[in-house]
């Protein structure tokens, strides 16, 4: 049997990148999938893949998939994109906007923003999918290396209102696993072990799509899979490669 057979599994910014990868995988591994992000046509992003594109492969493969469209940062539509897509077992809160611009430079509407989706909406998606999921369920959080404490002199810029989004949303998943377990709710953050080439990070010169270093989506995917069934560990804040060695080992 496949390892999510019968399970329902939401995963949000899944138009492309890393959330396109989970949404496959899981859908190969059995899952039902509901897919959201905003861009349903190639028109509506500067970026390439949409949720309909998602859905496509997805059912070519084989396997069961829903789109539907929302924007994160509206609490309306989070609680639209609740009721449309019904109970779920496996939450996966990927969705992200992202900008990097120095601290001075920065504007309160553009903080606003991302911290809405990074961390306001994760908080709320997980307030109104988590009831639903008592007795058994799992909630997974992408983060980055970024919300990792940067040394002083490194000369990072533009990358602090980033770090500290995913920084909170690790201590949300922390303690949102604290708070869960007795109701066998799984809880954890993922990061990639290195940075992965996505429409996101190529558009924003952080990687190359033939950077030999870099990590593909299918390892990030793969991660969450293991930390979205049944046995997987509850409230780490985990980087995709490590964790497949530890889960390879037990």
């Amino acid at each position: 049997m496949a390892a999510l057979e019968g399970k329902v599994a939401l995963v949000t910014g899944a138009s492309r990148g890393i959330g396109a990868a989970i949404a496959e995988l899981f859908a190969a591994e059995g899952a039902r999938v509901v897919v959201t992000a905003r861009t349903v046509t190639p028109e509506q992003s500067r970026l390439p893949g949409t949720i309909s594109d998602t859905v496509q492969r997805i059912t070519a493969a084989g396997g069961k998939a829903t789109a539907i469209a929302a924007d994160l940062s509206k609490g309306d539509d989070r609680q639209r994109l609740a009721h449309e897509a019904g109970p779920v077992d496996i939450l996966v809160n990927n969705a992200a906007v992202t900008y990097f611009t120095p601290i001075e430079e920065f504007s309160a509407r553009r903080f606003a923003l991302m911290f809405e989706v990074q961390v306001t909406a994760p908080v709320h998606l997980a307030q109104l999918f988590a009831p639903g999921m008592r007795g058994a369920g799992w909630i997974l959080n992408i983060s980055s290396r970024a919300a990792r404490h940067p040394a002083p002199d490194s000369g990072r810029r533009g990358g602090t209102v980033y770090g500290m989004c995913k920084a909170a949303l690790e201590r949300f998943s922390t303690g949102l696993a604290a708070e869960l377990h007795t109701d066998g709710i799984t809880v954890n953050a993922l990061s990639p072990s290195k940075v992965v080439p996505t429409p996101g990070t190529v558009f924003h010169h952080l990687t190359t799509e033939d950077d030999p270093k870099a990590e593909p989506p299918s390892v990030m995917a793969a991660a969450a899979l293991a930390l979205c069934r049944p046995g997987a560990p509850s409230g780490r804040v985990a980087y995709s490669q490590e964790i497949l060695a530890e889960l390879a080992l037990n």
